[in-house]
This record gives C-alpha cells, sequence and structure tokens, in this order.
C-alpha cells in the first residue's frame, strides 16, 4: 500500500513532467471507448492498450458480466452504460475477458462458491449457467475431458457482449452506424490481446 501512497503523491509532478494537460478534465471528458472488464488486479487496460487520461471510460466488475436489459432494475453497470452511449456519445465499446477468469470458473464449478452466496448471486446474471459448458464441444482439453476454462471465458465474453444489444439505446446506435461492439480476450500470463473475428468465429491476435 505504500508504494501507491508514494505514487499518488508524486502524480501531480509526473504528470506536469509529462506534460499531461489535466486541467482540461475540468471542462468534461470525451473517450474515445468505453472498455468493459473484469476487476481482475492482472487485468489493467490503460496498460495493454496505452490510454491517456481521458481516452477510456472504464467499467470494471466481476467477471465482465453485462446483465440483459431490464427496465425497471437499478443497475450500476445499466447507469454507466447508459451514460457512456447517451452522455458521453462514445463511439465504441470493448468487452474484454482475460484467460484464468475467476468468475469463469465460479460458472464451470459452482461447488466452489458455497462460501461466496453473493458472488454466486451475481454470476447467475451472466445468463447461461452450464451452457458456458455444453457450448463448447471443442473446448476439452485431450488429457481430461474438461472444459477448457480459457475457452469458457471467451464465449462468456462474447454472451455479455450480446447482452449488450438488449439495451435500448445500444442497439439503436448500432442501427444508425453510430456505435461499434468489440469482443476482446487478455492473456494474463502473456500479455496477448485477441479480437473476435465473426467471419471465422474464433478470437485471433490483434
Amino acid at each position: 500500500m505504500q508504494a501507491l501512497l508514494e505514487h499518488a503523491r508524486s502524480f501531480p509532478r509526473k504528470a506536469a513532467q509529462r506534460q499531461w494537460d489535466l486541467q482540461k478534465f475540468a471542462l468534461g471528458q470525451r473517450p474515445m471507448a468505453l472498455f468493459i472488464t473484469c476487476s481482475d488486479s492482472r487485468v489493467v487496460p490503460t496498460v495493454f492498450t496505452g490510454a491517456l487520461p481521458g481516452e477510456l471510460f472504464e467499467l470494471r466488475v466481476a467477471g465482465n458480466i453485462v446483465p440483459r436489459y431490464r427496465r425497471q432494475a437499478t443497475c450500476g453497470i445499466a447507469a454507466t452504460l447508459e451514460y457512456a452511449v447517451t452522455a458521453l456519445d462514445v463511439p465504441d465499446i470493448v468487452v474484454c475477458g482475460h484467460s484464468y477468469c475467476g468468475a469463469v470458473q465460479g460458472l464451470l464449478h459452482p461447488r466452489q462458491l458455497t462460501t461466496m452466496p453473493l458472488v454466486r448471486q451475481w454470476l447467475g446474471l451472466s445468463d447461461h449457467g452450464t451452457r458456458v459448458v455444453t457450448g463448447l464441444p471443442m473446448a476439452q482439453t485431450a488429457r481430461t475431458g474438461l472444459p477448457d476454462v480459457n475457452a469458457a471465458a471467451q464465449l462468456h465474453t462474447l454472451i455479455q457482449m450480446g447482452h449488450l444489444r438488449s439495451y435500448p439505446f445500444v442497439a439503436s446506435r448500432i442501427a444508425a452506424e453510430k456505435l461499434r461492439l468489440h469482443a476482446w480476450f487478455y492473456a494474463v500470463e502473456t500479455g496477448q490481446v485477441c479480437v473476435y473475428r465473426p467471419n471465422s468465429r474464433r478470437f485471433h491476435p490483434l
């Protein structure tokens, strides 16, 4: 924690040395994209994208889950999404899953969550449950025959991206060609970023 405190104290000086004009942020923000990803400490979007302050509007949440649109629901994720699309008019939304995701492992092995009922309830909003297993005929490891957690995490990312389309303000912007959706996958063990290509139905390195 001490290292974080020291960096925070020195940040104004370092920002000045890098000639970052932080004063402009008093007038508002205009991010290039909404970046939805997991809360996992190993996944740091500004590190692997090189984004500077003001360039990414980040939404970090356990398992990068985007619940389906529900009109009467009070949801921080829905509110953040609505603000990014309606108020900030972001042109792109990235949903980024990652390898060795604990949330996906919880979906694959729900018995591991018996001591974490709140986590189990939250993962239920991923809206696929065991489909993450049955929908992956190619995600069986040759040695164990069990679902591969990283293939499952990729499918999980695609499902969450699909949920975005259930939000009326997202769907209307997509129809008007004012908003693009992207599914990314970050390998925490190598730093490689892959993007989903609909024509091949696979994730490919950027």
